[in-house]
């Protein structure tokens, strides 16, 4: 977890994460990917750690803490397993939007369950039609007297099923971003239902599924704002979750990289240790850089947040970038270095590059990070 300088505070609470990891995400990552099996007993433990609701205020159950202290803790975090700790950031992110942009009322109704984890969240944004272009999105919000009717369906949409809490963006206007509001559905509200859960290449420790309302009845309390504010609060919220995954990814990575070490260190090739092999020395040594280098724009995205700097969104996009395809790259460089034991699952390396994988799409894909970054390059020009 090296890189720029971190506070007392920062450094017992990477400990107290990592001790987690390494006691209840890492003994059965594989085992969990094998299995589909979503813990949600491990969750909750989770939360009891002050995970169910990191950058909540204390008021409402959280542990009010910066964007800059939950980057540390999802690198950590996803030491252990790169999934759970993927799913811990959306709901964390749904945590976040509901004690930003709610009302008194709704914080109290939603926010002390989803800290304990006793409630789980999902952020649904993403439909079959409308992927990369939320303002496209489809989702319809009818206003019938002091009520909503929601129609619509969403797609790859983490802990589906499984959550009790779902952030729903939704058409209430005209076409474009200014016609969408933000709801909280919960999942008993009558016409909502769930697609089958969605066989993946990776992520398999936690359910991915559709969600579909077919005519969802909410009060008007249940909406997020003012109308129309519905795709400022998603984007937001992104800028968080985009930091989030990028430091899933920069931990996967780190644990990648550790396993190759302890492998090199074991092998011997042709009468002397793999890891005396020069050319091996230089492959872990740019893997350690890009990651070095990686790490540091994050924790640099996460100051411009904490800070409300105007180049916030822009470095979010950028670290999320960088990041993920440095952490997948790192990853799988970590599979060659293994040899065939790279291939077996249960060495866990095959298991970490499928899940970093996934890290270059959700949250914005790399491809839209960089439309991001180049806009807010030739806006200036303009």
């Amino acid at each position: 977890m090296g890189g720029t300088a971190l506070s007392k505070d920062q450094l017992a609470l990477a400990e107290v994460t990592l001790d987690f990891a390494q006691e209840h995400l890492a003994p059965h990552a594989v085992a969990w990917d094998r299995d589909k099996h979503f813990p949600l007993d491990v969750l909750r433990r989770a939360a009891e750690f002050g995970l169910g609701g990191v950058y909540v205020r204390e008021e409402h159950g959280g542990s009010a803490l910066t964007r800059s202290d939950g980057v540390l803790v999802f690198e950590v975090l996803a030491t252990g397993c790169p999934s759970i700790a993927g799913y811990l950031s959306i709901h964390n992110m749904v945590g976040w939007m509901i004690d930003r942009y709610g009302d008194q009322a709704q914080r109290e109704r939603w926010l002390p369950a989803l800290c304990a984890a006793e409630k789980l969240g999902s952020y649904c944004l993403t439909e079959p039609g409308a992927g990369s272009d939320a303002a496209a999105l489809r989702t319809r919000a009818e206003r019938d007297g002091d009520s909503y009717v929601l129609t619509g369906v969403k797609q790859f949409i983490s802990g589906a099923g499984a959550s009790e809490v779902y952030v729903v963006m939704a058409r209430t206007g005209e076409g474009g971003p200014g016609g969408i509001s933000a709801f909280v559905v919960e999942r008993d509200d009558p016409g909502l239902s769930f697609g089958p859960d969605e066989r993946k290449m990776g992520w398999n420790a936690q359910p991915t599924r559709q969600v579909i309302l077919d005519g969802v009845r909410v009060s008007a309390d249940r909406r997020l704002g003012a109308e129309g504010d519905g795709f400022r609060i998603a984007m937001h919220g992104l800028n968080g979750g985009r930091l989030g995954i990028a430091a899933c990814s920069l931990g996967g990575a780190q644990s990648a990289l550790d396993r190759s070490l302890a492998h090199l260190a074991d092998r011997e090739a042709f009468g002397a240790p793999l890891l005396d092999a020069q050319a091996l020395q230089f492959r872990l040594a740019d893997m350690a850089t890009e990651l070095a280098a990686a790490r540091a724009l994050v924790r640099q995205a996460a100051d411009a947040l904490d800070r409300g700097g105007p180049d916030a969104q822009r470095l979010c996009a950028m670290a999320k970038r960088f990041a993920t395809d440095t952490g997948y790259t790192v990853a799988d460089r970590a599979l060659q270095l293994h040899g065939g034991y790279g291939y077996l699952s249960e060495y866990g390396i095959e298991k970490i590059v499928r899940d970093l994988r996934v890290h270059q799409i959700l949250e914005g894909t790399n491809e839209i990070m960089r439309v991001i970054v180049a806009r807010g390059l030739t806006e200036a020009l303009r």
